[in-house]
């Protein structure tokens, strides 16, 4: 049997910040990204909700051996769910999992707990080599909660597996937080 796989929407649909093999693209039905608040971080980051009307665009990796640990540990904020095989496309051909941030561990945003620029910047950098400048205005539709402030740390990057924006994913993610309306903080 395959091993298992997860779903990654986020940072790690970036490769460069993870080294799980067979990354593939894949879309997850009833599903929607959300920037949360974590009484454990003092940032916002990503999470998702079910939304029946939403899909989203991500990545399944295997997860050799079925040994979770390096992900449970990279992703401790979050629990890992199992997803329903007819959600994913394509389908898959083992269990797929994805995590989502601890009910009990997280709220809105707020203007003390910043989305990270850094962290912004590694999310589209993969968006954009994956599914392309489409795919980035896809991620940024289907994602809520862009009324966090916006905290530019691109000079010393807070983000700890960031990834140097090159120019094409500073105009992407500079233009689409500007259409947002989205604001840095003070």
């Amino acid at each position: 049997m395959p091993a298992p796989r997860f779903f990654g929407y986020g940072s790690l649909v970036n490769t460069a910040t993870h080294d799980f093999p067979d990354p593939q693209p894949a879309r997850l039905a009833g599903w929607r990204r959300q920037w949360v608040r974590a009484t454990t971080r003092p940032v916002t980051f990503l999470s998702v909700r079910p939304d029946p009307d939403c899909a989203i665009e991500g990545i399944t990796a295997a997860v050799p051996g079925a040994d979770w640990a390096a992900l449970d540990a990279r992703e401790a904020a979050y629990d890992r769910l199992p997803l329903p095989p007819e959600a994913l496309a394509p389908a898959p051909d083992a269990p797929v999992s994805v995590y989502r941030a601890k009910p009990a561990l997280i709220g809105p945003p707020s203007p003390d707990h910043p989305i990270l620029l850094s962290y912004l910047d590694t999310v589209i950098a993969g968006f954009l080599a994956l599914f392309g400048e489409a795919g980035v205005a896809r991620f940024f539709a289907t994602t809520e909660g862009w009324e966090a402030p916006i905290l530019d740390d691109r000079a010393a990057p807070r983000y700890p597996r960031a990834t140097p924006p090159d120019g094409a994913v500073r105009a992407l993610v500079d233009a689409a937080l500007a259409q947002l309306g989205a604001r840095a903080p003070g």
